[in-house]
């Protein structure tokens, strides 16, 4: 078996330094993430999955082939969540439909920095996994901001206030992008301590065999205790 190929497109790595093996390509905090589950969940095939917002490249698109009992979901606002819309399951994380202890494992890749209410997201995901599962996502994590920022709310219209100008990432299910309602720091684990019943930790990697070398790569980790 050969050496794996990582070619970079540019200078950012965190989005342009893809791996030329990867199901449809990969980048860093996608093959962190990977490396993780391999670690924590061997048994990833044969789980109960819930993964929302992906994009099928890297971990979706090797879950997606690989893990039968996967469930890919994606929020939109004028689907009713529970019903599916181009044969995709709609979710609002905030308020979710599944019942409580059905995943072995929850995956978000860069979602946490676009809710509004990231304590009710982490309370639905704790209730949603079984005792003893997973929650490993990433999130864009500042190592110079304590405390995080909020950078967007809703009022009690509905209607969104921001706090910093507006910053919008890709989205898959919309040309638009998503807004950006929060800059998270390094006090994040401590923010999901007391948002839910979770055990966290959070992996910092400068990894070169796997090709996880660029910033915001890190992991985080929650679990719910058996």
């Amino acid at each position: 078996m050969g050496d794996t190929v990582y070619q970079a497109s540019g200078p950012w790595f965190r989005d342009q330094l893809v791996c030329q093996q990867c199901p449809n390509g990969s980048i860093p905090r996608e093959r962190a993430m990977m490396h993780i589950i391999r670690q924590l969940a061997p048994r990833w095939e044969a789980m109960s999955i819930h993964e929302s917002s992906p994009v099928y490249r890297g971990v979706s698109a090797l879950l997606l082939q690989k893990a039968p009992k996967y469930i890919p979901t994606q929020f939109w606002p004028n689907v009713k969540p529970g019903d599916s819309f181009n044969n995709v399951r709609c979710e609002n994380l905030e308020k979710q439909t599944f019942g409580d202890g059905v995943f072995d494992l929850v995956i978000t890749q860069d979602v946490m920095e676009h809710v509004f209410h990231p304590d009710k997201v982490y309370q639905e995901v704790y209730r949603t996994l079984k005792p003893g599962g997973l929650y490993i996502h990433t999130t864009p994590i500042f190592k110079d901001r304590v405390p995080s920022a909020r950078r967007a709310a809703l009022n009690e219209k509905g209607e969104v206030v921001h706090i910093s100008p507006p910053e919008y990432h890709g989205n898959p299910i919309d040309n638009s992008g998503s807004l950006v309602t929060f800059d998270f720091g390094y006090d994040l684990a401590d923010l999901i301590a007391q948002w839910s019943d979770f055990d966290v930790e959070i992996r910092r990697f400068n990894d070169r065999t796997h090709g996880i070398v660029a910033e915001f790569s890190e992991v985080i980790v929650c679990t719910k205790r058996a």
